[in-house]
């Protein structure tokens, strides 16, 4: 078997065991641009409830992924399979009706509107004309739900802190409750603090039982909030990992260095205390 080729699952006892409704399901989905293969036989699953964490090198696939899922390319080849339905994203509008919302890295907020206005932008509440107490209640009660720390919905967001700016982007996806909400690199560029409060964020958001796809490199991040953590490599899956997975587990996916000095003396090390365990068996007999 080929090194693009193995897909490894390494079992974790602590895992949270998820429950939830498979939402999203993908086989053999590839994709090319020419002659460049990007993705080739991408498999993937997402429950409700659970935080799956798509990590990589660059030029691993992950964009190309969120891209497909989001409606803005259109798969080569495979299935995707949401809530039990096989789907066709032919165009992001598509995408987002049918349940799936996507949060890009740049935000694409605008800074001189307030919280509300960001909020609401493109679906705003207008029988008549804009309903402006109403679309402030309903941003003040997402964001109560949510728990976040916004000082008022009135704030321009150019005043707003990283952090902030993505808790309005991620209550904006939240507004048509979406089925799954796919996060591209939610804590890059972000302080200690303003990380912590985005984490805390995803949590809550998967506690409303959404399921969520998470891009990030910072694997401190990814462990602290993800149940699964699926690897890409090269464009291809290249294993599936839990959050109490070594350092050296998850770069030697991320990197194909699956035999290079760390993991030979982590291999020694492990046969050197299987060898000791047998020894001890014995003795006990």
């Amino acid at each position: 078997m080929t090194e693009h080729s193995t897909v490894q699952s390494t079992e974790s006892p602590t895992a949270r065991v998820n429950s939830g409704e498979l939402v999203l399901s993908l086989r053999g989905v590839s994709k090319h641009f020419g002659a460049v293969s990007a993705l080739t036989d991408i498999e993937l699953d997402v429950h409700a409830g659970e935080v799956v964490a798509l990590v990589g090198d660059n030029g691993a696939g992950k964009s190309t992924l969120v891209k497909i899922l989001a409606g803005v390319h259109q798969p080569s080849a495979g299935t995707i399979t949401f809530r039990g339905q096989p789907v066709t994203l032919s165009d992001p509008a598509t995408a987002l009706d049918l349940g799936i919302a996507t949060v890009f890295q740049d935000l694409a907020l605008c800074e001189n509107l307030d919280v509300v206005a960001n909020i609401f932008l493109g679906r705003e509440m207008s029988p008549m004309r804009l309903d402006e107490v109403q679309m402030e209640v309903r941003a003040w009660t997402l964001l109560n739900e949510l728990s976040a720390r916004i000082p008022s919905v009135r704030d321009v967001v150019a005043s707003l802190s990283g952090g902030q700016r993505q808790t309005v982007a991620i209550a904006r996806s939240l507004l048509l409750d979406p089925k799954l909400i796919m996060l591209d690199e939610p804590t890059a560029a972000l302080g200690v603090a303003q990380t912590a409060e985005v984490l805390n964020l995803i949590e809550r958001v998967r506690d409303r039982g959404h399921a969520v796809i998470m891009i990030s490199h910072n694997m401190e991040d990814v462990r602290a909030v993800a149940d699964r953590i699926v690897v890409l490599r090269l464009g291809r899956n290249n294993g599936i990992f839990y959050p109490d997975s070594s350092n050296a587990e998850l770069v030697a996916a991320i990197t194909g260095a699956t035999e290079n000095a760390v993991s030979r003396r982590a291999g020694r090390r492990q046969a050197e205390q299987d060898y000791q365990d047998q020894q001890d068996r014995q003795d006990a007999r």
